[in-house]
């Protein structure tokens, strides 16, 4: 994973949570006094450690298990993640605007129509509206769609049922063939890519789902340093305008558009947790072939208003 800029008490608190633990343990694999780690986490970030002891906790974190990396990197990132700003908490009340489907059940939130501000050059293009899924179809919503059609499960699914760790995580390893076939049978479709842009930007052309502040921290991206996907509802600071989740980050979603008429290439958005955060504005463009499938892609779908 990515090393830590600065060490503050917060940040000592955390790797010393993820290696699970006490204080007297700690303060004996960093090299310091007992002492000294109650009152490093106490203080928090307004203390910056020596530049001796930034180092040890370079080594301690580097020289650590994937398992432990994982989980400091999921604690260092949890706050930024789940913290609410005022637009957020409005957004995820208007229960008026989202529905249930009735065929998977998933929540959908309601694109009005009009003219949205389109791609890196801001063209106004109009679109009908539509409804588009809050989340990510993740593994649990996959597994009811292969248990009742008898479809290929994913490959990462162990004997071909959904890990119980993952049931809320985002699915991956689904081509644009699976992804279709899982809309087809609840009776919706995967988004154009210009449905999907204006569900993650808003009408107004904002860089990124919250605004134009480039924030990796409301995403989880290459920087976060989790190096895997996270429930879909992790990151309700980065919600969009629309109350939908995880357009940038977390995995790539196929849409129904093809980069080229004919090609067998289809548009993928929003980025994942393998992209660097420069690639997660939602006006960036992405393809692949219809056939392809990896552990950063997956999908949503949209339906009619």
């Amino acid at each position: 994973m990515t090393g830590v800029t600065r060490w503050t008490g917060r940040e000592a608190g955390l790797l010393r949570k993820a290696m699970r633990k006490t204080g007297k343990a700690f303060a004996e694999l960093v090299g310091v006094n007992q002492r000294q780690i109650p009152r490093w986490e106490g203080r928090g970030e307004t203390l910056e450690l020596s530049l001796t002891n930034q180092a040890a906790l370079d080594t301690l974190l580097s020289q650590a298990s994937r398992e432990i990396q994982l989980r400091f990197a999921a604690l260092l990132t949890e706050r930024a993640a789940v913290q609410h700003d005022a637009r957020a908490e409005e957004l995820l009340r208007r229960d008026s605007r989202t529905s249930k489907h009735p065929v998977d059940g998933k929540v959908m939130t309601l694109v009005e129509e009009g003219i949205y501000l389109s791609g890196p050059d801001n063209r106004s293009v109009w679109l009908d509206s539509f409804l588009i899924d809050v989340y990510p179809t993740t593994n649990e919503d996959y597994d009811r769609f292969v248990q009742a059609t008898g479809h290929r499960p994913p490959q990462h699914w162990p004997d071909g049922r959904c890990p119980v760790t993952l049931t809320t995580h985002p699915v991956v390893w689904v081509t644009w063939h699976d992804a279709t076939a899982y809309a087809r049978w609840c009776g919706k479709a995967l988004p154009t890519s210009r449905q999907w842009e204006k569900a993650a930007r808003g009408p107004k052309g904002r860089v990124y789902p919250w605004g134009d502040e480039p924030t990796a921290a409301k995403a989880n991206v290459a920087e976060t340093g989790i190096d895997d996907t996270t429930p879909v509802s992790r990151y309700q600071s980065g919600v969009s305008p629309y109350g939908a989740f995880d357009m940038c980050g977390n995995v790539w979603e196929w849409c129904s558009t093809e980069e080229t008429p004919g090609g067998g290439r289809y548009e993928l958005k929003g980025s994942a947790f393998t992209s660097p955060f420069e690639r997660a504005a939602p006006s960036l463009q992405n393809a692949a072939n219809a056939s392809m499938r990896d552990n950063d892609t997956g999908f949503r779908c949209v339906s009619e208003s």
